[in-house]
């Protein structure tokens, strides 16, 4: 899609949405992962756009992604949160994968909280364990490769503390008030949609993977480059293999399943932490 197009589309459905929902500027933008929607569920006051009604937008189609904007109040402040994301797997382009950050960007954030599914390449992760995302790597196309977006940002964006450090020093304090116990760690992203093989998963591990995922990346590149604080969170739903020989296999709707049952805890946490900013 042409830069002017693209920018056009941006705005429109930016518009489209506070059309809905009113012009009350949300604080924060969240994009919750597979199995994580039920953040959306505790929402107050809602207002729920679906994809599929903003004219030229994606729409989500991986499983456990229900593909709606929901509008309201999380934790006394005014947020909108994505109910399912859109993954470069699925045959998107970088625009039409990271487009709902800009949206949001548009109507007025100023905080993006990010989660995510992921395996645990971590041996010492566990299923159900939730980290608090520290670094990344990325191996996805570059989401900010073609003309600069001036209006969002800069040319070369600064990337040494992606995450941002007094989040992660939100979420320790409050997760110690709630009596939950955080990891840390870096995400490494690849396209999939396959999952990894064992020789793949020592691989990321020797250059300081801790989580294995599809997503999350781009939006967060793209969030940095409109000038957004960022807080990422995954999940652990399956422990990756690097043993050839066993039979740990891996499926989409084990990762859905595993995500549904942390979902309570995320969602705690999040909504004390953006209560907070």
């Amino acid at each position: 899609m042409k830069m002017n197009d693209y920018i056009n589309l941006i705005k429109a459905s930016a518009q489209y949405i506070r059309d809905i929902a009113g012009s009350e500027a949300p604080v924060a933008g969240i994009v919750l992962g597979s199995g994580l929607g039920r953040l959306g569920d505790s929402i107050k006051d809602p207002v729920v756009i679906p994809y599929r009604d903003i004219p030229g937008f994606p729409v989500s189609t991986a499983v456990g992604h229900k593909g709606n904007f929901i509008i309201g109040t999380l934790g006394g402040r005014r947020v909108i949160a994505m109910q399912g994301r859109f993954h470069y797997y699925e045959g998107y382009p970088m625009q039409m994968v990271t487009i709902g950050v800009r949206v949001m960007k548009v109507l007025g954030i100023e905080y993006l909280f990010v989660s995510n599914a992921a395996g645990g390449c971590n041996p010492d992760f566990r299923v159900g364990d939730l980290v608090v995302i520290k670094d990344h790597i990325n191996m996805f196309p570059n989401p900010l490769v073609g003309p600069n977006m001036e209006e969002f940002g800069p040319r070369f964006p600064d990337m040494t503390c992606v995450y941002d450090k007094e989040l992660r020093e939100l979420a320790e304090k409050v997760a110690s008030d709630m009596g939950v116990s955080l990891r840390s760690g870096v995400y490494f992203g690849s396209t999939g949609p396959t999952y990894e093989t064992p020789a793949e998963v020592r691989f990321y591990r020797t250059v300081g993977a801790d989580l294995l995922g599809m997503s999350t990346i781009p939006e967060v590149i793209v969030a940095r480059h409109c000038g957004l604080r960022v807080f990422g969170m995954s999940v652990v739903t399956n422990e990756s293999n690097a043993d050839t020989d066993a039979e740990t296999l891996n499926s989409g709707d084990s990762v859905v399943v595993q995500a549904d049952r942390a979902a309570a805890v995320m969602t705690e946490l999040f909504t004390r932490i953006i209560a907070e900013l």
